[in-house]
């Protein structure tokens, strides 16, 4: 069942679990959400096959990235990506990133 607004509109169900969830989740996994969403359009498609956002707490994102040698890569990129995904997000989120190696997902 679609829900609509009160100018009819249809409500995409995203924004009403959003909202809904929104009172219980703390500021930072909406924040995660929001990342995830942007991602590969902040830091382009290569990176985003080798690398996933993992958590994100007080300024820091954690990074999983597929293998050692990306994560030499990425931490020459670092300040680029912060730049990148704070544009995205049209705010100054994220103030650092931390890479580890881990299972890159989706």
């Amino acid at each position: 069942m679609d829900k609509q607004n009160k100018n009819g509109k249809l409500i995409h169900i995203s924004d009403i679990l959003n909202s809904a969830l929104g009172k219980f989740r703390p500021d930072q996994d909406t924040w995660m959400t929001r990342i995830w969403d942007i991602w590969e359009s902040a830091v382009g498609k290569a990176i985003a096959m080798n690398a996933k956002p993992d958590s994100f707490k007080d300024g820091i994102l954690v990074v999983s990235v597929s293998s050692s040698a990306w994560i030499h890569q990425l931490t020459f990129l670092e300040k680029e990506m912060i730049l990148n995904i704070n544009k995205h997000v049209d705010q100054l989120l994220v103030k650092k990133i931390r890479f580890k190696i881990g299972k890159i997902l989706g």
